[in-house]
């Protein structure tokens, strides 16, 4: 047993040890836009944008957005929000910004979800099609944008060249249980995802936020624009995976308060969030959640048990990880409002991080397949249509 405690423990402490080495090489590669050198207007300010807001039953934050869209200090673009068969206000409430926006806002109202896509990928895909900008922003109907985000990111894609920018929003956070969860939830993304190395063409990282993917028009209709993507629940990656696959030029940026957006309320929002996604992640295959689940739980909460209750010596190799899970929830804190203490309920996250992927898979598999904002995708349609 002695033996198996200082293999596991330093297997354990050497991943995680490189995964801190590696943030803390390739965090700082990340451009801010936030910072006053991107304070700038772009130098082909011709360049004209279109920006796609899909919306299904979202009228408690759809005006508020949709505000904030039309009031950018961006000189060339058009906001094209979709009212994606809304059976609430939402329709309504586009409507009435829209007769305010001197042009600036078109809406697009859909009735009915042809065969063969998910609503939100149709609902893009349409209002793509409605104009022939240089450039599509690709975002949600609950984020806020500051009056300058548009300004910075184009200014920044010009500079670098870029295809697709992808802008992390900040998150808005009101408990310790969604704080808790979000904490763990960065810390996992930048394990699995190592958002720095998507700017490499020779690493195989990818990254898309559906709070903010900018891609040109030209790679967009070349990847074969979200038809490519018509059935997948989690889109916005995928669209990033597909654009760097194809060999193009994609970036991620900080942004600090650029855009916004309220994620989930407390612990069970996110989870709640999460079921939907988790099993499509791991490509409806029950074998990769449940092995996703068991390496989650060696990754994150062995070296806790370790710690506390393995023999001698053999404790050491498990600090070590367990420092450098801590240093990783500090160099979390740098960016967000996150206290590097929320290490201390690591494995309250992870446990329901586990239950949240199981949950996801048994969900999915009882009802046949995923139901999305009042629309019922069969799991052989979802299986089909995975890219």
């Amino acid at each position: 047993m002695i033996y198996f405690h200082w293999i596991a423990g330093t297997l354990l402490a050497l991943i995680w040890l490189s995964r801190v080495v590696d943030a803390v090489r390739g965090v700082p590669t990340i451009a801010d836009i936030a910072r006053p050198e991107w304070d700038r207007t772009p130098e082909a300010t011709g360049n004209r944008l279109a920006v796609v807001v899909p919306a299904c039953n979202e009228e408690d934050s759809t005006e508020q957005a949709l505000r904030r869209l039309i009031a950018l200090d961006y000189p060339h673009y058009q906001v094209i929000a979709v009212n994606d068969r809304s059976s609430d206000r939402t329709g309504a409430i586009m409507d009435a910004v829209a007769a305010s926006s001197n042009g600036r806002l078109k809406v697009v109202h859909i009735t009915e979800l042809p065969a063969g896509w998910l609503g939100k990928t149709h609902a893009m895909w349409s209002a793509a099609r409605q104009s022939d900008s240089d450039w599509i922003l690709f975002t949600d109907a609950d984020v806020m944008f500051r009056p300058d985000c548009l300004r910075r990111t184009i200014a920044y894609a010009e500079a670098e060249p870029a295809d697709h920018v992808v802008l992390l929003p900040k998150i808005i956070m009101k408990s310790a249980g969604e704080k808790m969860m979000v904490g763990f939830f960065q810390l996992l993304f930048v394990f699995g995802h190592r958002p720095w190395k998507v700017a490499d063409p020779k690493a195989k990282d990818h990254i898309g936020v559906g709070a903010f993917n900018l891609v040109r028009r030209s790679v967009y209709e070349q990847i074969g624009t979200y038809a490519t993507l018509k059935f997948e629940v989690v889109d916005d990656m995928k669209l990033g995976k597909v654009v760097k696959n194809a060999g193009f030029r994609q970036r991620v940026v900080f942004g600090d308060d650029l855009i916004e957006i309220r994620w989930a309320k407390g612990a069970r929002g996110v989870v709640n969030n999460l079921t939907k996604n988790f099993f499509a992640v791991m490509s409806f295959q029950p074998w990769r959640a449940v092995g996703g689940s068991v390496a989650m739980a060696i990754l994150n909460l062995l070296p806790f048990w370790g710690t506390f209750f393995a023999p001698g010596w053999t404790r050491i190799p498990y600090a070590v990880t367990l420092a450098s899970m801590f240093l990783l929830y500090a160099g979390i804190w740098r960016k967000v409002e996150i206290s590097p203490w929320y290490f201390l309920l690591h494995p309250v996250s992870t446990v329901l991080f586990i239950y949240t992927m199981l949950r996801s898979m048994i969900v999915t598999l009882w009802n046949g397949g995923v139901e999305w904002r009042g629309t019922f995708y069969p799991l052989e349609e979802l299986k089909k249509g995975l890219v």
